[in-house]
């Protein structure tokens, strides 16, 4: 194997090394993200029932 093949060769690995870094980084972020997101839709789902309970009650007491 001839030095500028080597050389280039270990050029590939390291950029492939901090691309598969960057994109795990990322992966990290994006996974992250979602689990905040689905987090936040159930308790605004839990809070919306919750309203919708408070507001059924109050209608029925001042009903009466």
């Amino acid at each position: 194997m001839s030095k500028t093949n080597e050389t280039s060769h270990k050029d590939f690995e390291k950029k492939l090394d901090l691309l598969i870094k960057r994109f795990e980084e990322q992966k990290g972020i994006i996974d992250s993200y979602i689990k905040r997101e689905r987090d936040w839709k159930k308790d605004k789902v839990l809070h919306k029932k919750e309203v919708t309970r408070l507001e059924k009650k109050l209608k029925k007491v001042t009903d009466e």
